[in-house]
């Protein structure tokens, strides 16, 4: 296929393919072997983004967190490629190491370290912001650890605007290290997580946004429909409710028939939209299967016109 230019992200000197990998799915749906297939397939398209997390994936059956950041440390090490990969992992949810005090931070840090079998990660992300705890101890952890070489660039996942901006206005005026990138909730069932005051600091700010639930658990690849059963665990988790709703069935007729006319997934189309929205860098969506992976890689060629775009957006308001 033909590779679409990487992306810079935000003010970082990190050039990412414009699908990141969700390793949400690793050492849990998907077994060591089934990772490293979809890793390997990922990789040989031009992808070079994976996200993971230190908690991934604790709430799994005998699972205790650090699982996927396990298998990908292991695929890194048997296919020599880490300096071809940009790793995102988070900080404060594993059950061992909750919360964002700088103790923790660090401590946390060199846990996810050791489970990827590397010296660096690439980019680090706060989990989930913890109110308690100042701006100041966790951008002053996060700079320690970027001084180190520990991390190379660092970025926030659900976290208010103000709370963002007042971590920003803190680096800039002590010198510190930036946050570069936001991980927010974003799709098109789900604009208002993102769109608004968010989205309004990170485009001030120079922020690339990475959006997960970018396919909205599943329910942005079509494969909902009226009548039909899913068997999936994200099923159970409410993928399917949005049917129910006049917006969920206008975003499937919309993305129906833009898909028809290039012929590709619907999940592609969904994907391009969020992709051509300012700010976003690279939506995340992950893939237990290689089969799964072309719908989701097809963003990369994928562009879709203005009156396309303008559909989906009016579709989904």
């Amino acid at each position: 296929m033909t590779v679409s230019p990487l992306r810079k992200l935000g003010s970082s000197d990190l050039e990412v393919f414009p699908l990141s990998l969700g390793g949400n799915v690793f050492g849990w749906t998907a077994d060591e072997s089934q990772s490293f297939a979809v890793l390997d397939a990922y990789a040989a398209a031009g992808g070079n983004f994976v996200d993971t997390a230190d908690s991934y994936s604790a709430w799994g059956d005998g699972n205790s967190g650090g699982e996927s950041e396990t298998v990908i440390g292991k695929w890194l090490a048997a296919r020599g490629n880490r300096d071809d990969i940009v790793i995102a992992t988070k900080v404060s949810q594993h059950p061992d190491f909750p919360g964002l005090t700088a103790t923790n931070i660090k401590a946390a840090a060199d846990a996810s370290l050791q489970r990827l079998g590397t010296d660096h990660i690439d980019l680090y992300y706060t989990h989930f912001d913890k109110t308690e705890v100042p701006v100041e101890e966790i951008i002053g952890a996060l700079d320690e650890l970027v001084k180190a070489g520990k991390v190379r660039a660092i970025g926030a996942s659900n976290i208010s605007a103000a709370r963002l901006a007042e971590s920003l206005a803190f680096s800039d005026r002590e010198g510190l290290a930036r946050y570069v990138a936001l991980q927010p909730q974003y799709n098109l069932v789900s604009r208002d997580t993102y769109e608004g005051e968010l989205e309004a600091v990170a485009a001030r700010e120079g922020l690339a946004a990475v959006p997960y639930y970018a396919l909205a658990s599943g329910f942005l690849t079509g494969k909902y429909r009226p009548g039909t059963t899913v068997d999936s665990p994200r099923a159970a988790a409410g993928a399917g409710k949005h049917l129910d709703t006049e917006r969920g069935r206008k975003v499937l007729a919309a993305l129906d028939d833009i898909a028809e006319s290039h012929r590709v997934p619907v999940a592609t189309v969904a994907l391009a939209w969020l992709a051509s929205r300012p700010t976003v860098a690279a939506p995340i969506a992950s893939a237990r299967t290689v089969e799964q992976l072309p719908a989701l890689l097809g963003v990369a060629e994928l562009a879709l016109t203005e009156e396309e775009t303008a559909r989906l957006t009016e579709a989904s308001a």
